[in-house]
């Protein structure tokens, strides 16, 4: 058979496949994650009736804040529900939606055209079960609900956190349960990137430069730009990368007096050079003390007659309009990589025509870790989340804070940046492993 043997020029087979009409092998050869787009856009493109109707009902719904992204994911997850046979209901309004009987039926053409779509099409609130428990139960069991789909962010988790602890006392809850992790924050534990960060931080970017290119004007200006996440500093920090920020005071790297100092000398320096702007982004619940106001006091007061300073409060910009192309992708990817997985579990606890689940796997998140899908099960990620803050305990973009400083001409050795050896970068080594 032509095209097993690896080629040494991987790159002009594909061109000659094409020509050729070996158009399966082509798809093959251009890697995984190609061929796993292809599927998905084909499952979804087109409607498709299911070979057979199959038992079980799913339901969906959006918890927390809007963010871009979550339609896109209702979208892709209500297609591939019914292409293999599934009922699937929409609830409107969150955990309180899911108490009130909020719920109907949703078809093919319901979810057309919420691919680009911002914000929540199915309306979203911040509800949490605890406080409506049996109300949920009851319609959990009217409906003959065996799956549940939540899509949101950190109340999202805990929500379903809430439901699996109450499997004791209900047994209506014993069913598949899965997370999409969305919101702006990018604070759930389980995963990378949340759905609607990417969106966030382009809006915030966009805000940025538009904010400093109306000191190109002015002399010597510096921003004060506060970002919303709550304690968590993912959207500080990125934003700061992206737009070249001075500074970004964070929650989870703690400072001082001293560094605030540092940082008003810091830009002092840079104003008596070329560059006459400074930009400073502060994360809105970075510290109890310095708030916003704090920080332009004291730049405003150490900065007299070298700089002037302004506040900047971004707040509800930052949720974005429509969803970038990467919040789109994603959202689909996660609504369909959901929806397969729990189908798996459901035939797995199917029996005598009911659902049992009560093993931790049978509620997780879903989300990209490092480069493959996973699913966490949320009595796992329980041990590593603060929920006094609302953050994991470890994230994994606090390593690009020194980059932040190196860029904004900060004097920062090296080997405090780079940790650990180098290594060889193979084709299996960037390869995706789960063809994400």
């Amino acid at each position: 058979k032509r095209g097993t043997q690896p080629s040494a020029n991987p790159t002009k087979d594909v061109q000659k496949a094409m020509d050729e009409k070996r158009f399966e092998e082509a798809i093959q050869l251009r890697g995984r994650s190609f061929e796993n787009n292809w599927n998905i856009y084909k499952l979804l493109a087109h409607q498709k009736p299911a070979q057979e109707k199959s038992p079980f009902s799913l339901a969906i719904l959006n918890v927390g804040a809007p963010a871009a992204g979550m339609n896109a994911a209702v979208r892709s997850a209500v297609r591939i529900s019914i292409c293999q046979g599934h009922t699937i209901y929409a609830v409107s309004d969150g955990f309180e939606g899911l108490a009130k009987g909020q719920i109907r039926e949703v078809g093919w053409h319901d979810v057309a055209g919420w691919l680009g779509r911002g914000g929540s099409m199915l309306g979203t609130k911040r509800t949490l079960p605890k406080t409506c428990m049996e109300k949920i139960v009851e319609n959990v069991r009217k409906f003959n609900i065996q799956g549940l789909l939540v899509i949101g962010g950190f109340e999202a988790y805990e929500g379903v956190l809430q439901l699996v602890e109450a499997r004791g006392q209900y047994e209506e809850l014993c069913i598949i349960m899965c997370v999409i992790p969305a919101t702006i924050s990018n604070n759930v534990p389980g995963t990378d990137f949340s759905l609607g960060s990417d969106t966030a931080v382009n809006a915030a970017m966009e805000s940025c430069d538009r904010i400093k290119q109306s000191a190109s004007g002015t002399k010597r200006r510096v921003f004060i730009v506060e970002t919303m996440g709550g304690y968590c500093g993912y959207l500080s920090t990125v934003t700061g990368i992206a737009v070249g920020a001075d500074a970004a005071y964070v929650y989870e790297d703690p400072f001082t007096i001293h560094d605030l100092k540092a940082n008003v000398e810091h830009l002092t320096d840079k104003m008596k050079t070329d560059i006459q702007r400074g930009l400073v982004l502060r994360n809105e619940k970075c510290h109890e003390h310095y708030t916003t106001e704090f920080l332009y006091n004291l730049y405003s007061s150490e900065g007299k007659g070298i700089f002037d300073c302004r506040i900047n409060v971004l707040g509800h910009l930052q949720q974005g309009g429509a969803p970038t192309p990467f919040d789109r992708n994603y959202g689909t990817k996660l609504g369909v990589k959901a929806v397969l997985w729990m189908s798996e579990k459901l035939e797995e606890v199917y029996c005598k025509g009911r659902v049992f689940a009560n093993s931790d796997d049978s509620a997780c998140v879903i989300g990209l870790r490092k480069k493959v899908v996973a699913f966490s099960p949320v009595t796992e990620l329980k041990k590593v989340t603060d929920f006094e803050h609302r953050l994991p305990q470890e994230q994994w973009w606090l390593n690009l804070r020194l980059m932040l400083k190196m860029l904004a001409n900060y004097q920062i050795s090296l080997t405090e940046y780079i940790s650990g050896k180098m290594e060889h970068v193979t084709r299996r080594t960037l390869s995706i492993e789960k063809g994400f």
